[in-house]
């Protein structure tokens, strides 16, 4: 199997629709652009410079020697040269030149420095919304400048003055006002788990409960809400998981989402969103904090919870665990019966999603419990796998139809990957991910299954 080709630059002008004022408001942003949106620009560009250190470091740094320039997916799928890291992170670097530095003050283009326009700040939006801030470029830089943070700082910029996309800012006041990113309000979420029960019954037999604010629970998973709504056997999945080890946990109707989209928006509402589970967690009373299969909320639970809503000392571990560690920890443990021929038939691939790769250090886990549950498991290509795994195209935000074309275009090389793999199911934890993939195979005209890996373990666990 080989992915078709995309038409060069497919992705050049594509737009995100920009929040209303209705949205920014809610999310106390500016409504529309203001008349000193310069000036507010910059004094928010100051301010992230004296608070984050490593962003001064990663534009101070960055020589321009172009290591990265092949390394990004987007770049590759669409020939965009905006899309190079490099050129991408540029359109934020000259701005700074201009306006933070001695030789940008003095002599401005000559030191290639440039003025913050109406012009460069549309550039911000388009560009900076076609990266997915996976960090693939950061792995191959030999300075270790991370693009993400500079990306990440762009859009806090953007923020400040009324620009934000309508999906990530509709996603995030989602999560603020009703606790997920989809919209599901509790008795929505309390009859699904009522249903998939059921349908635990009929499939297994077994009384399986998918228990929603049970307080004194020893755990606490956060799923994210597509587990629910589309991912339905991933949700089955851990219902039957700990029902086989006998060990007591909840979900909350609270905090129904792992995701958290505030990492795309800006660090107030990263914040907001995170707190959310770490006042459940407590209000509840459990001894251990899981987050269900979803990329870009492990990376903001293990990475920045501690700092923004920490210490977590009131939990037995204090510290979230993902459930592909709590799975192999177990596993190895021997408190799980096994039957791989549960998923005999099956050619699995495994894709490492950035946020657990690269930003989470969830690497092996998935893998030593395929190899457990599935004979036909087999690898992508060694220079796509782990650190170098190839983004989805649609994580930071970029999961939305209007910009399908660019997110077909960052896909590519993982289709690529993939169809090298010769498999027919790729295993993959991770809403984002599984969102994505379906359309891409569609796209590419690929014969192909898209699985969660706690699905898959599953099927292999004898009750």
């Amino acid at each position: 199997m080989q992915a078709p080709p995309l038409k060069p630059n497919a992705a050049a002008g594509a737009h995100h629709h920009r929040a209303n004022p209705t949205l920014l408001a809610a999310l106390g942003l500016p409504t529309e652009v203001p008349a000193d949106w310069r000036a507010r620009a910059l004094t928010k560009f100051d301010e992230l410079l004296h608070t984050r250190r490593s962003l001064k470091l990663y534009l101070d740094t960055c020589v321009r020697c172009g290591a990265c320039t092949d390394k990004c997916p987007f770049f590759l799928g669409t020939g965009d040269p905006n899309n190079m890291p490099v050129a991408r992170a540029e359109l934020l670097r000259k701005v700074y030149r201009r306006h933070f530095t001695a030789a940008g003050k003095l002599f401005g283009p000559l030191a290639a420095g440039e003025e913050l326009t109406d012009a460069v700040r549309e550039q911000w939006f388009t560009y900076f919304y076609q990266c997915t801030e996976c960090r693939r470029c950061a792995v191959f830089c030999p300075f270790g400048v991370d693009t993400a943070e500079i990306t990440m700082a762009a859009r806090e910029i953007m923020a400040s003055i009324g620009l934000a996309t309508k999906y990530v800012s509709e996603v995030v006041d989602k999560a603020h006002t009703i606790g997920n990113n989809i919209g599901i309000p509790e008795a929505a979420w309390r009859d699904t788990c009522r249903f998939l029960e059921e349908e635990l019954k009929e499939q297994t037999g077994a009384d399986i409960k998918l228990p929603v604010n049970q307080a004194g629970a020893e755990v606490l998973l956060v799923p994210p809400s597509a587990d629910l709504f589309t991912n339905t056997d991933t949700m089955m999945a851990y219902g039957k998981f700990f029902h086989a080890l006998g060990v007591s946990w909840t979900t909350s109707s609270y905090a129904s989402e792992a995701g958290n989209f505030g990492m795309f928006l800006n660090y107030e509402h990263l914040k907001k969103v995170n707190r959310r589970i770490v006042d459940a967690a407590r209000q509840l009373g459990v001894r251990r904090l899981v987050m269900g299969e979803c990329g870009h909320a492990w990376r903001a639970a293990q990475a920045f919870t501690d700092t923004l809503n920490g210490p977590l000392d009131f939990l037995e571990k204090p510290r979230p665990e993902h459930i592909l560690e709590y799975a192999v920890r177990v596993i190895r443990q021997g408190r799980l019966k096994l039957d791989k021929s549960a998923n005999d038939g099956l050619a699995v691939t495994y894709h490492d999603p950035c946020n657990l790769a690269r930003a989470g250090g969830i690497i092996e886990e998935p893998r030593e419990i395929l190899r457990l549950i599935a004979r036909g498991f087999r690898e992508m290509p060694a220079d796509t796998i782990r650190e170098k795994t190839f983004c989805c195209g649609a994580g930071a935000g970029l999961l939305t139809d209007e910009i399908m074309e660019t997110r077909f275009a960052g896909v590519k090389p993982r289709i690529e990957a993939f169809c090298a793999s010769g498999a027919t199911h790729l295993a993959v934890p991770c809403a984002i991910c599984k969102a994505q993939f379906p359309v891409a195979f569609e796209h590419y005209r690929i014969d192909a299954q898209v699985v969660g890996v706690m699905d898959l373990l599953a099927k292999a666990i004898v009750l």
